[in-house]
């Protein structure tokens, strides 16, 4: 990621956290109605899952200058959410909500250089979970 692109979710991500239950409800919400057979993954209270999210984000977006040092957190994440039922497919449901939900949020802010910035980071976030979920697959084969 460039400066440029890490500082850009960096200043959207500021912009949202002030409203960090609304985004995270428009997030799930989104996610859900895309996607229904990711809903029985999830507990009925969203709540404390809400709040996982936006702690999730915010530890990414701190470490995007040095995304290494998080990977083995990020590895040990996607393992987790291997025996939740994720599959390959759900982390491409997941990205089109992120960014669905950013740009309903963030408005005109949300131009085509932050929508691409968002997408990298997440897509070498969810590269790196689907990997490591596939590296245990095949380990347990």
């Amino acid at each position: 990621m460039t400066p440029a692109q890490t500082a850009t979710i960096r200043r959207q991500f500021g912009q949202i956290a002030p409203r960090k239950e609304a985004f995270a409800a428009a997030f799930y919400d989104r996610l859900f109605d895309g996607d229904p057979t990711i809903r029985p993954m999830f507990p009925a209270d969203m709540r404390p899952q809400r709040a996982k999210l936006v702690q999730a984000l915010a530890h990414i977006i701190l470490s995007l200058d040095n995304l290494h040092a998080v990977m083995p957190e990020v590895r040990e994440l996607g393992m987790r959410h291997a025996g939740y039922g994720v599959q390959p497919d759900h982390y491409n449901a997941v990205g089109e909500a992120l960014l669905a939900t950013l740009a309903e949020l963030l408005g005109e802010d949300f131009d085509d250089a932050a929508q691409a910035a968002w997408a990298l980071a997440y897509g070498t976030v969810a590269d790196a979970m689907a990997e490591a979920a596939a590296e245990m697959a095949i380990a347990a084969e």
